[in-house]
């Protein structure tokens, strides 16, 4: 067989994989709608989860086919040209992004990191002049000129198909309509002054559905999403408009689980996305859709042009430094990323396996906005000379197993990476007073969206926790984290005795994975004036049946209701029932 014909088997068996992955994504994508309008909640949690995998599985699958063929070996010429190949298979391919990264990842399954550049995978794309997917592929246009404000309103409801009947779909239109010419001076505008776009597949998360859209008039557009809910007797209602950018990021925030959406162009649906809510990078609206393959390969390529664009050292991050992970960022990038240490302090008894496998638990978990969302990398190479002399010390210190240098770059065997915050210790420092009441009440209810998600975050120190720009509390160290229904929450012991009370260490016996919420205040914020608001607001969060009672209702399949949209923005009916 001739290297050309060679190369045409290798690029169409990648492809051939990658186009088995997309369609297992978007079928188990797909059926979402008949998940929300069954109301089966935990069916969603376990598809999200198990979508999560199928990329890998697939990845797997590709590689080990392609090395029977190739016994492993790296002809150069044959896979200089297979990527020839497969670049011009993906020429008018409506997921031609995502396919490169698929190539990617199976090349990299296959060889040395020293074949990891241009000539043999796509570290930059080749995408970028080609003429991209017309972002009218992925919407609707409607214009009320035509119908009226009313009309089209319900007409555009109605041509979403969430597989359930609306309960009062005109009392809902009411309602819209007056929250649009509260919340923007759009509402003054006539019907023959705009238009509305809105994309046609909405997005499936827990038990909400989500309608995204844009009003265009002549001088702005007004973004928007109108959440959907499912009430007790299976019938859909309009829950809220959010309009605000910033709620609108909040809700595609990346500390919340991935959307369920289906797409046939997911590069115009990310454009769209985008003309939105500016100030989220591509990289995380891929991984906002569930792309979080492609989202990984967004930020490699904007970090790498980053680097090229500047000039400043990787130092240690800021606050204190943790156990487990040696943590660093580039002061002009707004992410840290983090290493686990050969050894760990402070008498922490766990793998580094174990380590691993809880950031990678969070990840596939609902991480009901307030868990970061974290990037895993293997063998990342960076420039020696963009690393300062004292953060390159603490690394061959404290990490020495995860590295090797080879041509001047320092290689990270594996990398985590997380969107950089301000520690929660530290802005308490510099806070004022409002701004501490309202910090310390978001931790604690922090931690309860944590629990109704069957999260126990272990280790609940301010400094593990994270101030987005939105002034969100945000839990990011995630060695100690467990489920919630594995702990055992205990009223603590009352002495009885004198050589009780005095004794220095616990009288009574404590298993592994006995807690005392008791004590859990105390140890998280020792500061008596930090603590005391923290009660005032969540008192529960120190009585041991309270969280026996959040287990019990988790093993009872109860899944409560966390909405990512502010109390004030839904609407006000006589009777609310469902969740966000």
């Amino acid at each position: 067989m001739s290297d050309n014909k060679r190369a045409g088997v290798l690029a169409r068996k990648i492809l051939q994989g990658f186009h088995k992955h997309y369609a297992v994504f978007q079928d188990v994508t797909q059926q979402a709608k008949t998940r929300f309008a069954e109301g089966d909640w935990h069916a969603g949690q376990y598809a999200a989860t198990a979508r999560i995998s199928f990329y890998d599985q697939r990845v797997r699958e590709t590689t080990a086919s392609l090395r029977k063929l190739t016994q492993g070996k790296l002809d150069e010429d044959l896979w200089l040209a297979t990527r020839k190949l497969y670049h011009q298979f993906l020429q008018f391919h409506p997921q031609a992004e995502l396919a490169e990264t698929f190539y990617n990842s199976v090349f990299c399954n296959l060889f040395h990191r020293r074949y990891f550049n241009n000539a043999y995978i796509f570290v930059e794309t080749t995408l970028s002049d080609s003429i991209p997917l017309a972002l009218e592929t992925e919407f609707r246009s409607y214009f009320p000129v035509v119908q009226g404000m009313r009309r089209t309103l319900a007409r555009i409801m109605g041509d979403i198909d969430f597989g359930a009947p609306y309960d009062d779909l005109s009392e809902d239109i009411r309602l819209l309509r007056k929250a649009f010419r509260q919340q923007t001076s759009a509402g003054e505008l006539s019907t023959y002054q705009l238009r509305i776009d809105v994309l046609k597949e909405p997005f499936f998360r827990n038990k909400a559905a989500y309608v995204v859209g844009r009003i265009v008039s002549a001088n702005r557009i007004y973004p928007f999403i109108v959440p959907v809910l499912r009430n007790a007797s299976g019938k859909l209602y309009l829950d809220a408009l959010i309009t605000d950018t910033d709620q609108m990021a909040i809700i595609f925030a990346f500390a919340r689980s991935y959307f369920m959406v289906h797409t046939r162009a997911p590069s115009a649906l990310v454009r769209f996305l985008k003309g939105l809510m500016p100030k989220k990078t591509i990289a995380e609206l891929y991984s906002a859709i569930g792309l979080h393959k492609q989202s990984k390969t967004e930020f490699y390529r904007d970090f790498l042009h980053h680097l090229e664009a500047s000039n400043d050292q990787l130092v240690a991050a800021a606050g204190i430094k943790g156990m487990v992970m040696t943590v660093f960022t580039l002061p002009s990038y707004p992410y840290v990323f983090k290493v686990i240490k050969d050894e760990f302090g402070g008498g922490k008894q766990m793998s580094r396996q174990t380590v691993i496998d809880r950031y990678r638990m969070v990840k596939r978990h609902d991480r009901a906005g307030r868990m970061a969302d974290t990037y895993e990398f293997a063998n990342v190479a960076i420039p020696l000379d963009r690393i300062a002399p004292d953060l390159l010390n603490e690394l061959k210190q404290t990490v020495a197993g995860s590295l090797t240098i080879e041509n001047e770059q320092l290689v990270i065997s594996q990398l985590f990476v997380e969107r950089r915050m301000t520690p929660l210790n530290i802005f308490l420092e510099y806070a004022s007073e409002a701004e501490i009441e309202a910090v310390m009440n978001d931790y604690g209810q922090a931690i309860k969206d944590m629990m109704a998600a069957n999260i126990f975050p272990g280790d609940m120190l301010l400094k593990n926790f994270g101030l987005t720009r939105h002034k969100r509390v945000v839990f990011y160290d995630y060695d100690e984290v467990q489920y919630l229904t594995e702990m055992n929450f205990r009223p603590l012991p009352k002495a009885e005795t004198y050589e009780q009370m005095m004794a220095p260490e616990p009288w009574y016996a404590v298993a592994p994975n006995d807690v005392f919420p008791e004590q859990l205040a105390t140890f998280a914020v020792p500061q008596p004036a930090l603590r005391k608001i923290l009660l005032q607001h969540h008192p529960e969060l120190i009585d041991a049946k309270y969280w026996q009672q959040q287990q019990e209702n988790l093993r009872q399949g109860v899944i409560t209701d966390v909405f990512p949209y502010p109390e004030a923005v839904r609407f006000m009916r006589c009777v609310r029932t469902a969740a966000g």
